[in-house]
């Protein structure tokens, strides 16, 4: 199946920032949001995953391509 554009556009924009920091505004609804600040660590061919470093420990996150088209989760390349 052949991805839109977009997609590709997208993808695209977030393999060229690999590696450097990057602010994550997720949209939960109703004006909830959660905004983190992070490095975008790993690509995969449908997700990708940006490494959180709090006070106390680190995580991962995952988000989609999707999720980034459809603008429920916004980046912000520092």
């Amino acid at each position: 199946m052949k991805q839109p554009d977009n997609m590709c556009h997208i993808y695209n924009l977030i393999s060229n920032h690999m590696g450097k920091k990057v602010v994550v505004r997720e949209n939960h609804g109703r004006n909830r949001f959660d905004v983190s600040e992070g490095v975008i660590s790993e690509m995969h061919p449908h997700v990708f995953c940006v490494t959180v470093d709090s006070d106390e420990s680190s995580k991962q996150i995952s988000y989609s391509y999707t999720d980034v088209l459809i603008k429920d989760v916004e980046l912000v390349f520092a």
